[in-house]
């Protein structure tokens, strides 16, 4: 069986979009990659940021490739599933322009995984995988019969059949990934480094999967969920991998990256730096100097709210006190060059209250963001608060709500954004 797996060229005019608009690493499709080829199957990846390729061209690439199954990811990469663009427009694009050329067409993502049917119709795929995706793909390939793969959705005599919920992937033993030479190459962006030089190529890993907190703004109820940590001996194999590529900063991509002594000691021994998103209350002091001595330049921490009952409100789980967070942030900076707390617009904090705890934090270093408002992805607790279950319209609410609520956005948007019908529909005349 030949399977390609494809990345978008992904654009984000008038998105609401809130991740990094650089091009990353497609981890799921490595992961999937590397089970196709291990059950003796054929696979090739394309990412249409990395090898700098237009839709068109990105999707003649691949029909030259002839493959039996075309698998096209709806958000720019694992990184960014919890909060990828709303709108299906440059999946769209791609799908449009590859037509049948590429055999079956199958989709994962957030969006698939959250609301199968509605993304089986608006793409007119033969299939959506929901949940973590990079098992389910080599079973594809496995299956004559895709009815029995459990977590897909596809069209039957005109009705969407889904075979079960969201999947899970083992991913412990999760083998070593390998990218191309000229993708390290042209990856030049090192994501979240900000305050310190940029030397050499980035790269981005994962060292754990899942969250075992389920704070109400997050978007991982249908993927991504399940605490799970990896293999040390794979994960260090592939960080060295990158390293002998020309790799000098590493980004974690962990929902949640806990303290982990064996990894730091590790990562101290080696010629690379690193960033990583986490919860500043779940680090001790000595962990913190362990971790900025094994190299860490960049911390982005969830704080979100400033008062305890904010917190809780949240659904947190935090045992610290703000005056605490703060101490903690500010013994990080001590050996992190750039650490920055994460706050959000809940209406529960006062505006002088945050003022004033940005300016405490500044004044040693620590980076806190004006709150940002909160888009209420149909993978979230705050959405089924509000609207329950996600339907076909779970997507096109979330992004009304929202555009409604806020009259300002994140400091990425120059652009207003659009309704979601308006951006999908640009592509209904393809």
């Amino acid at each position: 069986m030949k399977v390609a797996l494809v990345n978008p060229s992904w654009r984000f005019d008038n998105s609401i979009y809130f991740g990094c608009r650089e091009a990353h690493l497609p981890l799921e499709l490595g992961y999937g990659a590397a089970l196709l080829r291990a059950g003796g199957h054929e696979a090739e990846i394309w990412d249409g940021s990395l090898d700098r390729l237009s839709t068109e061209a990105l999707a003649d690439a691949v029909a030259a490739y002839r493959p039996d199954f075309t698998v096209v990811t709806t958000a720019p990469t694992y990184l960014f599933w919890r909060c990828a663009p709303p709108e299906l427009r440059v999946p769209m694009e791609l799908l449009t322009a590859l037509g049948r050329r590429g055999g079956r067409t199958v989709a994962v993502g957030p969006h698939g995984s959250a609301t199968p049917e509605t993304t089986v119709r608006k793409l007119g795929l033969d299939l959506v995988v929901r949940g973590e995706c990079e098992e389910v793909i080599a079973r594809l390939a496995d299956e004559p019969d895709w009815s029995d793969v459990p977590g897909v959705a596809f069209e039957r005599d005109g009705r969407i059949l889904v075979t079960g919920g969201a999947q899970a992937a083992r991913f412990t033993d999760a083998p070593p990934l390998r990218w191309p030479e000229r993708w390290i190459a042209r990856h030049g962006h090192q994501h979240h480094r900000y305050g310190t030089e940029a030397v050499g190529p980035g790269a981005e890993v994962e060292a754990s999967r899942g969250c075992p907190y389920h704070c109400s703004f997050c978007a991982k109820i249908d993927f991504r969920d399940r605490y799970r940590r990896r293999d040390l001996e794979p994960l260090l194999a592939e960080i060295d991998g990158l390293i002998a590529q020309g790799t000098k900063y590493l980004y974690f991509i962990d929902e949640i990256f806990l303290p982990q002594q064996p990894l730091l000691e590790a990562l101290a021994s080696r010629p690379v730096e690193f960033g990583i998103q986490t919860r500043i209350d779940l680090w001790k002091p000595q962990m913190l100097d362990l971790l900025g001595h094994a190299g860490c330049v960049s911390i982005e921490a969830g704080v979100e709210s400033l008062s305890e009952a904010g917190r809780a409100a949240l659904d947190k789980n935090c045992r610290a006190t703000t005056d605490e967070l703060a101490e903690r942030l500010i013994h990080a900076r001590r050996t992190v060059p750039f650490v920055q707390a994460n706050l959000i617009e809940a209406g529960s904090d006062d505006a002088d209250t945050v003022a004033a705890w940005r300016e405490r934090l500044g004044r040693a270093g620590v980076w806190a963001n004006d709150p940002v408002p909160l888009y209420p992805y149909p993978s979230s607790p705050d959405y089924r608060k509000l609207w329950g279950e996600p339907d076909d319209q779970a997507w096109e609410r979330a992004h009304a709500h929202y555009l409604a609520q806020f009259d300002r956005f994140s400091d990425i948007q120059e652009e207003r954004p659009l309704p979601l019908a308006e951006l999908e529909a640009e592509c209904a005349a393809c």
